[in-house]
C-alpha cells in the first residue's frame, strides 16, 4: 500500500505558482534548481504530489529574486483557511 503525501492548499498555492513562473521563464527543474541552490531533482519532488518536499522561506525569498517579484506573489490574497478567525485573539 503507498503512503499518501498531503501537502496543504497554502503549501499547494505556492508550489503552483512558482511552476507557473518557472515555466513562463522557460526554465527547467535543473535550471531553477541550481539558480535556487538546491540539488537538481528538489524541484521535481516539490512539483510532485508524491513526494512531502516544499519550499520554505528561504526558497520564497529566492524564488522572489530568481522571478523578480515580491514574495507576496507566493501567498494568496486572502487566507485560505476557512476557520482561521478561530485562532485571532
Amino acid at each position: 500500500m503507498s503512503k499518501s503525501v498531503v501537502k496543504s492548499e497554502i503549501e499547494l498555492f505556492a508550489i503552483n505558482k512558482a511552476k507557473k513562473l518557472r515555466e513562463e521563464a522557460n526554465l527547467s527543474q535543473s535550471e531553477l534548481a541550481f539558480k535556487l541552490g538546491v540539488s537538481n531533482g528538489f524541484i521535481g519532488q516539490v512539483e510532485s504530489i508524491k513526494f512531502p518536499s516544499k519550499y520554505n522561506l528561504d526558497h520564497i525569498d529566492k524564488l522572489a529574486l530568481i522571478f523578480n517579484c515580491s514574495p507576496k506573489e507566493f501567498l494568496p490574497e486572502l487566507p485560505i483557511n476557512k476557520n482561521s478567525e478561530e485562532f485571532l485573539l
